[in-house]
């Protein structure tokens, strides 16, 4: 299977070369073979990448732009849904490939096959047969019974030492619990902070994108016309 990356070698849009150069970065940094098929130089590659993306995948003008990703004949998104892959770490399954061995995303395929399957062999043993409580349990069985007689002649006197114990160790646990309590908030309210700054980075860069976008759109517009007006010169 091959991966077919459509691009536009000469495009005057910075945020579609920086979407382009992202998607092509990130398919050589996992060792991902592709193609990069030019929609800017061959009017075929063009119109067949427009022709592929489906209807509900393309923009309210119709016309998607590049880059726009294929496993052979198979349409597998653009940058946005390429974008989202990567952030779920699920980009083979995006590609149509299986994930290599050892990878995150291959490691999060099995934990999902053993929650989805379950693990349960031991639930198969037949608890029919009854065993005697001293053979399951052996020699512990008799230490047990041997530690009981030990309490009962301790008397109230032991039960009180174990009640203290108890109540000791709930403290400490108490205070250990307060103790961590602070650092926990404050490491909350960091990553909030964080995560509001890069929402709003995000949101801005998002409308620069968008205007970026409508700019090429408008350029790749005038290219069909020049073209066109190019083959109609040529045919008189």
């Amino acid at each position: 299977m091959v991966i077919k990356v459509f691009l536009a070698s000469s495009s005057g849009s910075t945020a579609i070369k920086k979407k382009q150069q992202d998607v092509v970065g990130f398919l050589e940094a996992l060792k991902v073979d592709y193609t990069q098929l030019d929609i800017a130089c061959n009017e075929e590659n063009r119109m067949w990448m427009r022709q592929n993306v489906p209807e509900e995948k393309k923009p309210a003008n119709g016309i998607p732009l590049p880059p726009q990703i294929f496993n052979e004949e198979g349409y597998c998104g653009d940058y946005d849904t390429f974008f989202d892959a990567k952030e779920d770490n699920s980009v083979y399954a995006f590609l149509g490939l299986p994930p290599p061995p050892g990878s995150k995303e291959a490691e999060q395929a099995d934990k999902a096959h053993i929650v989805e399957n379950g693990n349960h062999a031991d639930e198969n043993l037949d608890d029919s047969i009854e065993v005697p409580e001293e053979e399951r349990n052996g020699d512990a069985h008799v230490e047990e019974e041997q530690a009981e007689e030990a309490d009962e002649e301790g008397g109230e006197g032991g039960e009180e030492e174990e009640a203290e114990e108890e109540a000791a160790d709930g403290e400490a646990a108490d205070e250990e619990t307060a103790g961590d309590e602070a650092p926990a908030e404050a490491e909350e309210e960091a990553v909030e902070e964080t995560d509001e700054a890069q929402a709003e980075e995000e949101e801005q860069e998002e409308e620069d994108l968008q205007s970026e976008e409508e700019e090429e759109l408008r350029q790749l517009e005038e290219e069909e016309e020049d073209l066109e007006e190019t083959q109609e010169e040529e045919a008189e």
